[in-house]
């Protein structure tokens, strides 16, 4: 009972800090609408004088960048105004009360990604039902495509967890990577598709990014649920998307091992 409580108390660190502040759900409200407006606009215009680009009709395009707008919201919100980033715990030295919580670090960790993924996505779902009312998104082709796109981005956001997992953890192993995540974070977003569909880059773009993790988080549900994946072929992509759920849980928990005998920090 008492390891349900911390677990609970955990979730809500980071989304109790936005909760907590009116003007900044405001920012983000304004921003999220921004954001959709932008985009929407961008590949209408893109699509102004064709009808069909990469294979990919105009309300297909900008459905899908109007998803990838509305998904980024899942783990966007800001843990930096709270010092809750593990480079600033480290960086003060305060990661060693991760390890002297009732909760393991690992625990604490993955408690936290839930509570904001959950708040992530109450916002990303009321963005949604707006989009779908306003006619700026199409609706899923059919049930079982819902059904599917449902299960790829769970799939994919587990598989988001760990990355970002993985990119937290690097901290423990280098004193000062602020511009190194900054770089990840960039070649995240870049190969997961959230700036453009990746079926728009060069042949050999695409080939590498298919060797890396980073399009089972966003760009296989998106193109499920715009049809670029026909459902003969979703099962083979949900298989991919689980097989790199399973390396990624066995690798990150090899480094959080490690990552316990290297507790140092700069100022602690």
């Amino acid at each position: 009972m008492a390891s349900v409580l911390h677990g609970w108390r955990a979730a809500r660190v980071t989304p109790l800090g936005e909760l907590h502040t009116p003007p900044r759900m405001t920012a983000v409200l304004l921003r999220l609408t921004v954001q959709v407006v932008l985009v929407a606009s961008l590949w209408r215009g893109l699509y102004s004088h064709t009808g069909s680009t990469a294979g990919l009709t105009r309300d297909q395009a900008v459905t899908y960048a109007v998803l990838a707008v509305l998904a980024s919201r899942l783990r966007e919100l800001d843990q930096y105004a709270g010092r809750d980033t593990v480079l600033q715990h480290m960086h003060f030295g305060t990661i060693v009360y991760w390890y002297l919580r009732p909760l393991p670090p690992q625990r604490y960790y993955a408690v936290r990604a839930l509570g904001e993924q959950l708040y992530g996505l109450a916002w990303a779902l009321f963005g949604y039902v707006v989009c779908l009312a306003a006619g700026v998104v199409e609706p899923p082709g059919s049930a079982a495509v819902a059904g599917m796109f449902a299960v790829s981005m769970l799939l994919g956001q587990w598989v988001l967890y760990y990355v970002m997992l993985l990119l937290d953890q690097m901290c423990f192993f280098t004193i000062r990577n602020n511009s190194a995540m900054l770089i990840l974070i960039f070649a995240q977003n870049l190969l997961s598709g959230v700036y453009a569909p990746l079926w728009f880059f060069p042949d050999w773009f695409i080939t590498l990014s298919g060797f890396l993790p980073f399009q089972a988080t966003l760009s296989v549900p998106l193109s499920i649920y715009v049809g670029r994946i026909e459902l003969s072929d979703a099962g083979a992509q949900l298989a991919v998307q689980a097989a790199w759920v399973v390396v990624l849980a066995l690798f990150t928990r090899w480094v959080w091992r490690r990552a316990a005998r290297r507790v140092i920090s700069q100022g602690g």
